[in-house]
C-alpha cells in the first residue's frame, strides 16, 4: 500500500550543523505517526522540510507523487498541511469564519466578488471538522474568549478544514495542562480513526506515546529507535538519550 506521505534519505545541513541525517518516515491512511527525541534532534527541521520551508537532501512524496522542489504553498495545494507552535488565528474572525478562511480555495474572479459582496461562507468540512473536534459549542466565539486548550483545537481544526492528505502537527500541547492535553490527545487520536494521516512532533512524552500507532526518534538529526509505542519507550537507545533533563518524563511514560 502507498503512503500517504514517504520520506527517505532526509538530510538537513545548516552551514557546518547536520540538523537531519538519512531519516526515513512514512505516514499512512488513519495512522497517527509520533516523532520525539530530546531538544535540539532536529523533529521540527524535519517538518520544515517535508513541507518545503528548508532546503533538504532525500525525497518526499504524497501518495506516490514527489514533493521535491516545489515551493510550501504548492505543497499545501497537494495536500501536506502543517500547524505552528505558535497559535496564528484570525483573532477579528470567529471560530467558524477562521476554519472556512483555511478551507475556501476560490477563483481570483470569486475572490473579486467576495470582497466586494459577500463574505466567506461556511462549508461541508467546516461543519465536519468542528464536530469532530468538539468545537460546535463556540463556533460563534472570537479566539480572545477561548482557553489555550480551545484556541490550540481551533489551530488543528483550521488544518483539517483544508482536508489535506496529510497533517503534520508541530507542538500542539505546548502549553497546556495536564487536562489540556489528555483532552487534545482524545482528539487527535478520533481525528486519525477517522481516516486522517497524521505527524506529530510534541516534547509531551506521555502524550505521544499514549496516542501514536507508530513512533520514530531522533537524537541528534538521527533515527534511533521506531515502532510501536510499547517497544519504542523500552528501547535501550531512547532510555539513554533521555538521561538528560526529561529522563523523568520518559519514565513516567514507560511506568504509563
Amino acid at each position: 500500500m502507498t503512503a500517504a506521505l514517504s520520506a527517505a534519505g532526509i538530510s538537513v545541513s545548516f552551514g557546518g550543523l547536520r540538523a537531519l541525517d538519512d531519516v526515513d518516515l512514512e505516514v499512512h491512511d488513519g495512522r497517527l505517526v509520533g516523532l520525539i527525541g530530546p531538544n535540539g534532534a532536529g523533529k521540527t527541521t524535519f517538518i520544515d522540510a517535508i513541507s518545503g520551508f528548508v532546503p533538504y537532501r532525500g525525497t518526499a512524496s504524497l501518495d506516490g507523487r514527489t514533493l521535491d522542489g516545489l515551493s510550501a504553498h504548492v505543497r499545501a495545494r497537494r495536500g501536506l498541511a502543517r500547524t505552528w507552535q505558535s497559535i496564528e488565528l484570525f483573532d477579528d474572525l470567529t471560530v467558524r469564519e477562521n476554519l472556512a478562511v483555511a478551507s475556501y480555495r476560490p477563483s481570483a474572479w470569486a475572490t473579486v466578488k467576495e470582497v466586494l459582496s459577500r463574505p466567506v461562507g461556511t462549508t461541508a468540512a467546516v461543519d465536519e471538522t468542528l464536530k469532530l473536534l468538539g468545537l460546535d459549542a463556540v463556533l460563534d466565539d472570537m479566539p480572545s474568549d477561548l482557553t489555550q486548550g480551545q484556541r490550540k483545537l481551533v489551530g488543528v481544526a483550521r488544518a483539517l478544514a483544508a482536508q489535506p492528505r496529510v497533517l503534520c502537527l508541530d507542538e500542539p500541547a505546548a502549553g497546556l495542562d495536564t487536562r489540556e492535553s489528555e483532552d487534545l490527545g482524545r482528539r487527535l487520536k478520533e481525528v486519525a480513526s477517522a481516516g486522517q494521516a497524521m505527524l506529530l512532533v510534541d516534547h509531551d512524552m506521555g502524550l505521544v506515546l499514549s496516542i501514536s500507532d507508530y513512533v520514530v526518534v531522533l537524537e541528534f538529526g538521527k533515527v534511533i529507535a521506531h515502532g510501536p509505542p510499547d517497544v519504542v519507550r523500552r528501547d535501550p537507545n531512547v532510555i539513554k538519550a533521555y538521561l538528560g533533563g526529561a529522563a523523568g518524563e520518559l519514565e513516567q511514560a514507560v511506568e504509563g
